[in-house]
């Protein structure tokens, strides 16, 4: 893809994103307005695209700017990207990181694992199984890194903290209602051990968009915490429930190892049980955005 020509007050750009989302060196350039990683500073009204075509924006545009974050744990950057006709943020974030022991004041783990790849590996089961909540991540290289690059969210009115905070209330308490119970399941799914308030994110139209799986994926084959395990919607309950090994082998092997992908689907069985076990008051129909079907 032939590069953007810059003008000259542009000339702090020092890369580009290129074909392959493969992105050059940039100066970062810290944010005065948003510092949350997913969260737009300059929310857009647009409608979203479909994910084929974000995929492409981020595999093929190329990078104008970059912004520090000050949120958050791992290193991330926030990027401006563009394609010579749409122009959006991203967010990049490098770690691959792993320890034989991770102690913290709630404990130790082991064979602890903070890796870009599982935003990625998050996403393309978020969508094998018709959940449609995480944002589009690709696999991608910055500065010559391997990096998960992520479309960033729009339209952000807070995080749950800030909604937990200031006592903020759903206009739709039954959506809301389903869209968390959707977020716990998935959580227990790909067993993630990070989530928290800060990446939740909230738009203008409530929708929840849960961000950051960089700790996910343990190789535990039981629930960790199956009392969050109660609805769940029922087009999403039928793809989980005829999730195969080839089907995740095929999305996201080179993302996860047999280990990390049988344990998904031991997880997933203990899933289905517990479902099925409640009956028919266990499932629920929600309507999915237009943008993610």
């Amino acid at each position: 893809m032939t590069a953007i020509r810059l003008h000259r007050h542009q000339a702090i750009c020092l890369g580009t994103l290129l074909v392959g989302a493969t992105v050059g060196a940039a100066a970062a350039h810290p944010t005065a307005t948003q510092d949350r990683p997913g969260v737009s500073a300059t929310p857009q009204s647009s409608p979203i695209p479909a994910d084929a075509e974000i995929e492409r924006f981020l595999s093929q545009a190329h990078i104008l700017r970059t912004h520090g974050t000050k949120k958050g744990i791992t290193d991330t950057l926030r990027a401006t990207l563009s394609d010579g006709v749409l122009t959006h943020d991203a967010h990049i974030q490098v770690i691959d990181e792993y320890k034989r022991e991770f102690r913290t004041n709630m404990g130790v783990e082991f064979d602890f694992r903070d890796s870009w790849m599982f935003n990625v590996a998050a996403y393309k089961i978020d969508r094998l199984i018709g959940l449609n909540m995480v944002p589009v991540s690709i696999a991608g290289r910055f500065q010559s890194k391997p990096a998960a690059i992520t479309w960033w969210v729009d339209d952000v009115l807070m995080d749950e903290g800030a909604r937990l905070k200031n006592k903020a209330n759903s206009p739709e308490p039954l959506s809301w209602a389903r869209q968390m119970t959707m977020v716990r399941l998935f959580d227990q799914l790909i067993y993630n051990t990070d989530r928290n308030v800060g990446n939740l994110l909230i738009d203008k139209d409530w929708r929840i968009w849960p961000i950051d799986h960089t700790r996910a994926f343990r190789k535990f084959t039981t629930l960790k915490t199956p009392e969050s395990v109660s609805r769940c919607d029922r087009g999403v309950f039928a793809r989980l429930k005829a999730l195969q090994l080839a089907d995740l082998t095929r999305e996201v092997g080179k993302l996860l190892d047999d280990g990390q992908i049988r344990a998904i689907l031991s997880r997933r069985d203990a899933i289905v049980a517990k479902l099925e076990g409640r009956g028919p008051e266990a499932f629920f129909s929600r309507e999915v955005p237009a943008s993610a079907r």
